[in-house]
């Protein structure tokens, strides 16, 4: 389940609407005043040395044992939609513009909570690691299902997850899955960029040309060139 993006000017709060996630308020204090925060997702400045991740551009995740990474890109090798797996659990992930200074995770969750409300579901606010969280269960082709959503505004971006399963029925059960959120590292490029838009994420070249060769094998009927 995806939020609506907005064409034209994006109406979002004022700081003083809510109280800024640790991230922006980082981004808020001098730089010589800002200290690096305790977890992240960080921006790519605080971002903790020695730590392998898989580079997608906009967003770096954290390489976890255990944790399935499933990806889906395009041909050219844009990256549509980032998924981890962890037994029971999944976590989805996405990465958008951002002002530098207004959170804008209060208004999506509104709006996430009126679409499943449209719905006939009851989303329910609870308090989370990176503030009001949203918490529904609905109905999938499988059945019932219960998922949480989770935003972390940062300076000029924003995280938007969505766990799914076990982890989104109970909190504790986040696992290594919470490992991967409060690891990821956020690369905001200088190009000025609507509010709530996509932030580019592309297969590093390794990975995007074995996905070209195999989906040109296939168009070949399988047989190696």
């Amino acid at each position: 389940m995806m939020f609506s993006r907005k064409r034209g000017a994006a109406k979002h709060v004022r700081a003083a609407d809510a109280p800024p996630t640790k991230a922006l308020a980082d981004s808020l204090a001098s730089d010589g005043e800002a200290a690096a925060p305790e977890f992240g997702p960080w921006d790519a400045k605080y971002a903790p040395a020695g730590v392998q991740r898989l580079d997608l551009g906009s967003l770096q995740i954290p390489a976890i044992e255990g944790v399935e990474v499933r990806v889906q890109a395009n041909p050219d090798g844009g990256v549509e939609q980032v998924v981890l797996v962890d037994g029971e659990s999944a976590l989805q992930l996405g990465v958008f513009a951002a002002p530098r200074t207004e959170p804008i995770w209060p208004e999506i969750r509104e709006e996430i909570a009126g679409a499943m409300a449209a719905d006939g579901v009851v989303a329910r606010e609870v308090d989370g690691r990176y503030g009001v969280e949203l918490l529904a269960r609905v109905n999938t082709p499988d059945g019932p299902a219960d998922v949480r959503f989770v935003g972390v505004d940062g300076p000029r971006w924003m995280v938007r997850a969505l766990y799914q399963g076990a982890a989104a029925a109970e909190p504790g059960r986040e696992g290594v899955l919470g490992d991967v959120l409060s690891g990821l590292v956020v690369v905001r490029d200088n190009e000025p960029r609507p509010v709530r838009e996509p932030l580019p994420l592309q297969l590093p070249k390794e990975m995007a040309e074995q996905g070209q060769a195999a989906a040109q094998q296939a168009a070949d009927g399988g047989q190696p060139g």
